[in-house]
């Protein structure tokens, strides 16, 4: 293993969902499909808004904000994926690698924190509405944006700081469309139990305790919503969380599924392809959930049109 060591690594090899060149080929305008889709749509999230006032509420702000880090977590794969099918090229440079899963695990995570804090928004306008905007005023919203961007920033430059450490071998192909921080890491020739072990520690972490907190927020809007009366109350305040319930499954299910698709089979090629779903179909989705099921974002696009 010593003999393969390589003391300077300057490019990985990106295989791609398939070794086919014809498939490969073929996959380029989906994705661009997909692409342009998603980007379009949480722009138009955001356009729409920054420019209504009716919509400079906590709720359409953390939206906003989920829509820009929908946008940025998908161009951190889906353009260099498009590029090298274009260019023929399957090649990532050491720094673009090391730069692709900064800021794959720092939107990634920055998601997962801006549902909890999306969950605790609905939690409070349900459980607490005469108090929702003393509570969720401005400036804490600002702090809760603050601490979830401090965390995101911090998890994705300690993952990176522990890839630096290792040494790799000269088989430096990656069974993925982009860099995945465990591809990379198996790729390498020293030890790498630190680094499995805080990817143990935050995927823990990050996971439960954002997932705890939402199942709690949404057990106590249960809980509410069934002490209302009449059914149109009862409707009208589950309608107010039904989009954000709705993103928060396909966020979670789209992750559990990839999780899922690789401890079963082992595949790393699986595991790319199930990865497809939580990295383009997801942020794909997210402004049609919120578009198509809140009033006040379709009016406030109609009025962005006219």
């Amino acid at each position: 293993m010593e003999g393969r060591n390589q003391t300077h690594v300057t490019e990985f090899i990106l295989l791609g969902l398939s070794d086919e060149e014809g498939l490969q080929s073929l996959l380029f305008w989906p994705f661009l499909s997909m692409y342009l889709v998603t980007f379009t749509g949480n722009l138009l999230m955001i356009l729409a808004i920054i420019t209504d006032s009716h919509l400079h509420m906590p709720m359409y702000f953390f939206l906003s904000n989920l829509s820009f880090s929908d946008i940025c977590f998908t161009s951190t794969t889906i353009p260099k994926m498009l590029l090298n099918i274009q260019m023929q090229s399957k090649v990532m440079t050491y720094e673009g690698c090391l730069s692709q899963m900064y800021f794959f695990m720092l939107f990634g995570v920055l998601d997962n924190f801006l549902l909890t804090v999306m969950a605790y928004d609905r939690f409070v306008a349900i459980c607490h509405p005469l108090h929702y905007m003393v509570i969720m005023n401005p400036k804490f919203c600002s702090i809760l944006l603050l601490v979830a961007w401090m965390l995101s920033v911090l998890t994705s430059l300690l993952h990176d700081l522990m890839i630096l450490r290792l040494s790799f071998c000269t088989d430096l192909e990656i069974l993925h469309f982009f860099c995945e921080l465990n591809q990379v890491i198996q790729l390498a020739c020293s030890d790498t139990f630190l680094n499995d072990l805080m990817i143990y520690l935050t995927s823990g972490l990050l996971g439960v305790v954002p997932l705890t907190g939402i199942l709690f927020s949404y057990s106590r809007i249960v809980t509410s919503i069934l002490r209302i009366s009449s059914a149109m109350g009862k409707y009208k305040a589950f309608s107010t969380c039904g989009s954000h319930l709705a993103v928060v499954s396909l966020f979670y299910g789209t992750s559990l599924g990839v999780y899922l698709s690789f401890a079963a089979s082992q595949n790393s090629r699986a595991s790319a392809i199930a990865s497809v779903m939580f990295t383009v179909v997801t942020p794909m989705l997210n402004p049609f959930i919120y578009g198509l099921r809140n009033r006040d974002i379709k009016q406030a696009l109609r009025r962005l049109f006219s």
